[in-house]
């Protein structure tokens, strides 16, 4: 997400380098710059002339500070209106309510809801560990409820029943009383959406709205709908009193445009973002994050939360320990960092979250660090001994062929991942004797692990 907006403010910023100061003739061509980057990003018209209008009023004859370049104090005044556009603080969830506290799902058909309810609950059971509902009143389509039923158990939230020949308000009361009864802490109601607005669609959903009364109405919007998106956001924030907005399908928008146009056209913050298709691939939003990653800055702080949550602490001291001791880094740790890896969504979304140098493009790795080749290689070290993943200088050409043969794969992916696994283990042994500088010194490709460049 943001991938061509990162990269033309940034080109926009250098423009800016041997300047002493920021006045309206060396800017001018540069904010040009930026509104066509923003306007290619499929941001909103109105939205772009007001942020443009904010940057030049802060930037003129804005003294340069001593350690700050011209392109520097640009780019921070451009920092500062993202954050302000995107919402200035993260909002969270307040749980603060009688229970069942109901949160309302609204939005158009492919939008992803159904999807998004269940991610959503996962989210509140993993993390704010409550007891959740879920519960579909798209009566006009019967394999939603089906849907909805089958990421609940994925999930383990509790799922209400409901029918397509029963009225959406009926569906909520029993679902209220059914929460009651059982304890529930958080209510899910998936609504239904139409391939676009109409009026009887609105009135539905203002009628289960009236009904539900929830205590959060969220609007979901497809990231990747561009004016579309936002023109349905203002619809429905007519209709209904929103309290905030998820996007979705993020991880396969590059331009990022709608959510700077979200947030300002319907002032409602965005509550999270959709990453990825799992069940556990939703984040919550930060704008200050956000206007960081928009930049090519990074975003380490929601990288770090990640690790502390996907990561098996057990598993790292494990490793910790082990290397301490002086035993190798065998095949059996590898695979065990390949799976870690996978729960963080791959080197890939790693890298996307991390500062990088400009000519670096974490995109570009996304073919050598792709789930499917994670998955092979773990398959090929599942396919071996405990002894050969415990001693793999004992794998010789005949154990290759049996493991390559176990795995689907061929001699040539066993040498590739053999050699991985050595480059690796060199690496691990600078960590227990020299610690992190030695460590990165070592990384052929400026850093990358072997076998990902």
């Amino acid at each position: 997400m943001f991938d061509n907006l990162s990269g033309r403010l940034s080109d926009a910023a250098r423009q800016l380098s041997g300047r002493g100061r920021l006045t309206e003739t060396n800017i001018k061509d540069t904010l040009r710059q930026v509104r066509l980057a923003l306007l290619e990003a499929d941001v909103a018209l109105p939205v772009v002339k007001g942020f443009i209008d904010r940057i030049r009023d802060r930037a003129l004859g804005e003294e340069v500070g001593k350690s700050l370049t011209p392109g520097q104090a640009l780019v921070k005044i451009i920092h500062a209106e993202l954050v302000r556009i995107l919402g200035s603080e993260s909002a969270p969830l307040d749980f603060r309510a009688q229970p069942p506290v109901v949160i309302l799902m609204a939005g158009l058909q492919g939008s992803g809801k159904t999807t998004t309810a269940a991610k959503l609950a996962k989210r509140l059971i993993d993390v704010e560990k409550k007891k959740v509902m879920l519960v579909s009143v798209d009566v006009h389509r019967p394999a939603a409820i089906l849907q909805l039923q089958t990421l609940a158990a994925e999930v383990g939230a509790v799922h209400c029943r409901s029918d397509a020949t029963e009225r959406p308000t009926a569906i909520v009361d029993r679902a209220l009383d059914e929460a009651r009864r059982s304890h529930v802490d958080v209510l899910i109601v998936d609504t239904a959406g139409r391939l676009h607005i109409d009026e009887k669609m609105m009135q539905e959903v203002i009628e289960v709205h009236n009904a539900a009364r929830p205590h959060d109405t969220l609007f979901v919007v497809d990231s990747m709908a561009g004016q579309d998106a936002v023109n349905s956001a203002t619809a429905f924030n007519q209709s209904l009193p929103l309290t905030g907005v998820v996007l979705t399908k993020t991880d396969g928008d590059a331009k990022g445009g709608v959510a700077l146009s979200v947030r300002e056209v319907t002032g409602k913050p965005i509550r999270f973002m959709g990453v990825g298709e799992k069940v556990d691939a939703l984040e919550a939003f930060h704008p200050d994050r956000m206007a960081s990653r928009i930049l090519g800055m990074g975003d380490v702080l929601t990288l770090v939360e990640e690790i502390e949550q996907k990561v098996s602490k057990e598993q790292t001291e494990k490793l910790a320990k082990k290397l301490k001791k002086g035993r190798g880094f065998d095949l059996g740790d590898l695979r065990d960092q390949l799976e870690q890896m996978l729960n963080m969504g791959g080197l890939a979304s790693m890298l996307e979250k991390l500062p990088l140098p400009g000519n670096v493009n974490p995109a570009a790795l996304q073919d050598s660090a792709n789930e499917a080749k994670i998955r092979r290689q773990i398959a090929i070290i599942n396919s071996m001994t405990p002894s050969e993943r415990r001693f793999p200088k004992t794998i010789n050409g005949s154990r290759k062929k049996r493991i390559a043969g176990g795995a689907g794969q061929q001699i040539q992916d066993v040498n590739r991942l053999l050699k991985q696994h050595m480059q690796m283990e060199k690496m691990m042994k600078k960590v227990s004797k020299g610690g992190m500088k030695k460590f990165m010194r070592g990384m052929p490709g400026g850093g990358l692990p072997p076998g990902m460049r």
